[in-house]
């Protein structure tokens, strides 16, 4: 009775608020949503131990990895600072917060191979021995330890707007004493 009661007062402020992705889940939806994910994750999922071990080689690649297709929602840091990841419902979480970092590695695994539903995280796991997503759960361990030399050196891997790459490539021609502004007319000029 206890739990329909607290059901019905929950889907009432739901509809009485909106729906808007705006609004921080409340502790009754965080709550639910983490006991969802809890019960959604298979317990041989849970124990499955990472075949890779923490290597410089390993985290260079991860981090590369990382920068490329997840700081977008969950930021270089991982603190999931991002205009994409703070304007997801639920916002992108801290990784680097105890609500990540305790998850085993079975659980991170899975939840970046098969992401979860109703939530901005999607499932990036193709194959069953999915490598890629074994090594991200080791950076994801090693982002309460990252440097400032390789937080600097993830900004070369963020994916970039043609906008941004022009941008760049005028500054480099600019700084190689060109004409920037002659040489983009050039390049972007259609017949």
């Amino acid at each position: 009775m206890g739990l329909l009661a607290a059901g019905a007062i929950a889907g009432w402020s739901m509809i009485r608020r909106g729906f808007s992705a705006r609004d921080n889940p409340s502790v009754l939806e965080t709550y639910i949503a983490r006991a969802a994910r809890r019960f959604a994750i298979p317990a041989e999922a849970k124990n499955a131990r990472n075949p890779f071990t923490p290597t410089l080689e390993i985290l260079n690649e991860a981090r590369v990895h990382f920068a490329d297709h997840c700081a977008t929602c969950h930021a270089n840091d991982g603190s999931g600072q991002t205009e994409i990841g703070q304007k997801l419902y639920p916002k992108a979480p801290d990784m680097r917060l105890p609500q990540t970092q305790h998850l085993t590695d079975g659980e991170i695994y899975s939840i970046i191979h098969n992401g979860i539903r109703l939530t901005g995280m999607p499932a990036w796991g193709e194959a069953a021995g999915d490598e890629d997503s074994w090594k991200l759960v080791l950076f994801i361990r090693h982002l309460t330890q990252m440097t400032p030399q390789e937080m600097n050196d993830m900004r070369n891997f963020n994916p970039k707007s043609e906008m941004e790459r022009r941008e760049e490539e005028e500054e480099k021609e600019f700084l190689n004493g060109e004409n920037p502004s002659k040489n983009s007319l050039q390049k972007h000029h259609h017949p």
